[in-house]
């Protein structure tokens, strides 16, 4: 969605949402004008594991990830061995609670995030910061991601706890300093903000639509890149939210 004015239904899931569905030449011309926007975030790229990482101190943490459209970055984290769930979701906004439609505005502050249940003992806050850098998006966009353009679709980490930002930032320098994108790294921390679960029929979107035009561009090569990158944290099974139910 383009969110410089009023939104606007500018690509296939807001079509969707609108209940307009693509076919035929309409499929053919949403994959030009999507793959015309593809960034790394699609091609994937290997990184080191994080120099710092978090302590293991508690049986199930939680951390909060926005990274562009929150169906694909849920459905990369659902992926992984040791997470117990990801929720769709708005972080980092004003107001006491958060739609799709009002956050879709661009004017609320928030970002699609996903809130990542896990357990540390299998999949430690640092391994989760290297499959976001790594595969579920591209770092280096600023207030946008492939197609979608606005401070809704954002790169932002959402610490909940101090050990959590301090590994974050940690992360962002070592990898600015190998310089391993061609780009400075965009993501921003923003601690102390609070998580909206989004409406039930965005969980477990790209796991239920997996046909789904945009899904099949922008997103079903996260989930390849992490199982070819990240074989050994690549889990085949997607653990889903239970509230979820088709959508068509």
């Amino acid at each position: 969605m383009d969110a410089s004015s009023s939104p606007k239904p500018t690509r296939s899931r807001l079509a969707w949402l609108n209940g307009i569905f693509l076919s035929g030449a309409l499929i053919v011309a949403a994959a030009f004008v999507f793959g015309a926007s593809r960034s790394v975030s699609e091609e994937g790229r290997p990184l080191p594991a994080p120099a710092l990482d978090e302590p293991i101190t508690a049986a199930v943490e939680t951390a909060v990830f926005a990274g562009g459209c929150f169906w694909g970055v849920q459905g990369v984290f659902q992926h992984v061995a040791g997470v117990k769930e990801a929720v769709s979701g708005y972080a980092g906004g004003k107001g006491e609670d958060a739609t799709y439609r009002v956050v879709g505005t661009g004017r609320t502050g928030h970002a699609e995030s996903v809130r990542v249940t896990f357990d540390p003992k299998t999949v430690s806050y640092g391994r989760l910061l290297q499959i976001y850098f790594s595969v579920a998006h591209d770092p280096t966009e600023l207030n946008r991601q492939g197609p979608d353009r606005g401070t809704q679709y954002r790169s932002t980490i959402f610490p909940t706890s101090d050990e959590q930002a301090k590994v974050a930032k940690a992360y962002i320098s070592q990898l600015d300093t190998a310089k391993v994108f061609s780009k400075p790294i965009a993501t921003t921390i923003e601690p102390g903000r609070s998580f909206y679960a989004a409406e039930a029929y965005h969980q477990n979107f790209l796991t239920l639509n997996p046909s789904y035009p945009y899904i099949v561009i922008n997103d079903m090569p996260k989930i390849e890149n992490l199982k070819r990158l990240y074989p050994e944290a690549y889990r085949a099974e997607p653990v889903l939210v239970a509230v979820a139910k088709p959508t068509h």
